[in-house]
């Protein structure tokens, strides 16, 4: 009698329903403001890095599938969205082979190397974000203050975080909160859309592509942790609507925490996940040499993931139904 084998897998164990690629389209669509208005900031240097990344994502995932012999997937989405999102972190004057290595390492190393979608233990993104960020050699490609010099934008070609990491608080007066809001500020291509990046986030959320603690409690735990060190020292520590306003917190709510595959799935798990982003986000930009730990933040929590899915919540469980 042949043996019967025992397959255990991570949670969820309880189909939704949703499929990929509607959820992937539906992020494609929140993203496409963001897009549209680092395009009318930055030029065609934003529309080549965007197009660029989006393809090498979806290539590099095509290439490892077939290598390894596994169905091609790229129509999904989920490939695509991993380089728009990259995208949208990057600068629009960064070189195209650094969009392709963090593409690669994004795609190959942290998503197929652990199985592929659903598998990954890390965002892609994320990772590939890192890998060129801790590369010395391409750090002038990623200073904000460097690589956008030439940019003639209409708005103040100064990176804020990097004003307060080198000069503290007291030097932010001629940064207008509005104009932080509207997009007006030095950053990656999405941070011109600042706005869009919240409504498209809004829409996520009532859409139920993403859950809502997460983005909620990632606002809460920067603002609450950016509070306490601003009431400890206002010369030296920008107040909450600052760090909320700047670099990757509003994307990094919305969108690079809230990857399906490397996000907690219990209520409370949602609430400790997203806390402990927010909070380990100010924590980087107070005392790291990072001027935004938004992504260091969200990869550490990635981290640890799976001890948050074991924080369990007195939710009923639901009956499973027929899908079929």
């Amino acid at each position: 009698m042949k043996a019967l084998d025992l397959i255990v897998s991570p949670s969820p164990h309880i189909h939704s329903g949703a499929k990929m690629t509607g959820i992937s389209y539906h992020i494609l669509i929140a993203l496409l403001p963001a897009v549209i208005v680092g395009i009318s900031t930055y030029g065609l240097d934003a529309l080549r890095v965007i197009c660029s990344s989006i393809a090498c994502a979806m290539v590099f995932e095509a290439l490892i599938q077939k290598l390894f012999k596994k169905p091609i997937t790229i129509s999904d989405g989920s490939a695509a969205v991993t380089g728009l999102i990259l995208a949208l972190i990057l600068p629009a004057s960064v070189p195209f082979y650094i969009v392709a290595v963090a593409n690669f390492a994004g795609i190959v190393i942290g998503k197929q190397c652990f199985g592929g979608l659903g598998a990954n233990p890390l965002n892609p993104a994320l990772v590939g974000w890192a890998v060129i960020r801790i590369t010395k050699a391409w750090a002038g490609y990623l200073d904000f203050d460097l690589a956008l010099v030439n940019y003639d934008t209409g708005f103040l070609m100064q990176y804020p975080l990097a004003v307060l990491k080198a000069q503290g608080a007291s030097a932010l007066s001629h940064f207008d909160m509005i104009d932080l809001f509207l997009g007006k500020q030095t950053g990656g291509i999405g941070a011109a859309a600042i706005v869009w990046i919240l409504i498209g986030g809004l829409y996520l959320v009532v859409r139920g592509v993403i859950r809502w603690e997460i983005p909620l409690f990632f606002l809460l735990g920067t603002a609450a942790l950016s509070g306490i060190f601003w009431l400890t020292d206002q010369a030296a520590y920008a107040g909450p609507m600052f760090h909320i306003l700047t670099g990757n917190v509003m994307i990094g709510a919305f969108f690079l925490s809230t990857d399906s595959g490397s996000s907690p799935v219990n209520r409370w798990g949602l609430v400790v996940y997203g806390l402990g982003c927010g909070a380990m986000t100010i924590f980087l930009r107070a005392w790291s040499d990072y001027s935004d730990g938004v992504v260091f933040a969200c990869l550490l929590m990635n981290l640890f993931v799976p001890l948050m899915d074991k924080i369990k919540d007195k939710q009923k469980v639901p009956e499973v139904r027929s899908l079929g």
